[in-house]
């Protein structure tokens, strides 16, 4: 099975179009018989999901969503950012300015696999997100150690 793994780095061009890496356009072809990504805002970077993963999403929020305490806010905030993104000839996307501004990307970014879909950040987002993690690797010993893998 194929899936979004490994990270490269990118410019984006001077109309907002990210060039997705050639693996990861393998997986969305082959995996997902698919030339469309959806690409909405998260946390501290841009989501991008299969149509077909992104609509497995919508209707676990559909299905449970509506029982998580003050889940409203985190639905509509999500929703909101969701754009249809094609790939186009050249493997591109085009980062809609207001998916890119409210993440501070501007021009270099980092698209990192996270297997089912693929992450947008900032490179200086990416680069702190990275320190910020290594440096507290020793935090996910439990979690890890529960799923068998250390």
């Amino acid at each position: 099975m194929l899936r979004f793994r490994s990270h490269s780095e990118h410019s984006l061009d001077l109309k907002g179009r990210l060039n997705i890496p050639a693996r990861f356009r393998d997986v969305l072809r082959e995996q997902y018989n698919s030339e469309e990504l959806i690409v909405t805002h998260w946390e501290k970077c841009l989501r991008a999901y299969p149509v077909a993963e992104w609509e497995a999403l919508e209707e676990k929020l559909l299905a449970r969503g509506e029982n998580q305490p003050d889940f409203g806010r985190f639905v509509r905030y999500v929703i909101a950012g969701v754009n249809e993104c094609p790939v186009d000839k050249q493997g591109r996307i085009l980062l809609p300015p207001t998916l890119r501004t409210g993440m501070g990307i501007e021009k270099d970014v980092a698209v990192v696999g996270m297997l089912r879909h693929f992450e947008i950040w900032d490179k200086n987002a990416w680069d702190e997100e990275t320190r910020s993690t290594r440096q507290n690797f020793g935090d996910f010993r439990e979690g890890l150690a529960n799923l068998g893998i250390f």
